[in-house]
């Protein structure tokens, strides 16, 4: 394949993808549709056959190209620090970064964990225990140290996962709750514009000796 032609079928791919990752997020694995995702794409079927594979191959790939390259940089981010806690705060801004760039991630996510992963791919579920493992990694070094308690890094994973998910998908039904102090609703927009910053305060605050 010559360049050009590379450069189209890369961008086409990548076309598809978007597309899927619209659609999963509207409507889930079970209610999206290949023909939906083709007309979005503004492809045939048999291109995404084609350049792609089927719906299960368009799944895995909408969520491992963002939680697979979660897995990939996070590490990276945290072996820029030294003190566990700095660690924990990269760990946990870097993930909340990584759902403000991709509004299509907490949509999917919150399916799976209301499924509880009825439909998780496998290489997505391997995704998700290389970014735990580097969380449990911070937390042993912070309990030998003596500057963190001993805790489940499951339940962390979950603290911090729920708290920026609920967050963002929340959000559009707080707006609509008139009720609420003006001070409220100032201070929420403070936390929406460093959200990491924030969950990582709490989650330090509950995980600290």
């Amino acid at each position: 394949m010559d360049r050009k032609r590379k450069d189209k079928s890369d961008k086409t791919s990548e076309r598809i993808m978007a597309a899927a990752r619209t659609v999963f997020a509207q409507k889930g694995y079970n209610g999206a549709r290949i023909d939906e995702i083709a007309a979005r794409a503004n492809v045939n079927k048999a291109t995404i056959y084609y350049q792609i594979g089927d719906k299960d191959t368009l799944y895995t790939g909408a969520l491992h190209q963002v939680i697979g390259h979660v897995a990939r940089d996070i590490a990276d981010a945290v072996s820029r620090k030294v003190h566990p806690e700095e660690k924990m705060k990269a760990y946990i801004t870097f993930i909340a970064g990584a759902v403000e760039a991709n509004p299509d991630l907490p949509p999917m996510m919150m399916r799976e964990i209301a499924s509880g992963g009825a439909t998780l791919p496998r290489l997505v579920i391997e995704d998700i225990a290389s970014v735990m493992s580097i969380l449990a990694g911070i937390l042993e070094a912070g309990k030998e140290q003596g500057i963190f308690i001993e805790t489940s890094p499951f339940l962390i994973h979950m603290m911090i996962m729920g708290t920026i998910l609920f967050f963002k998908k929340g959000s559009p039904i707080k707006d609509k709750q008139s009720w609420l102090p003006e001070a409220l609703l100032a201070y929420d927009q403070k936390i929406s514009a460093n959200l990491g910053e924030e969950v990582a305060s709490l989650v330090l605050k509950a995980i600290k000796q």
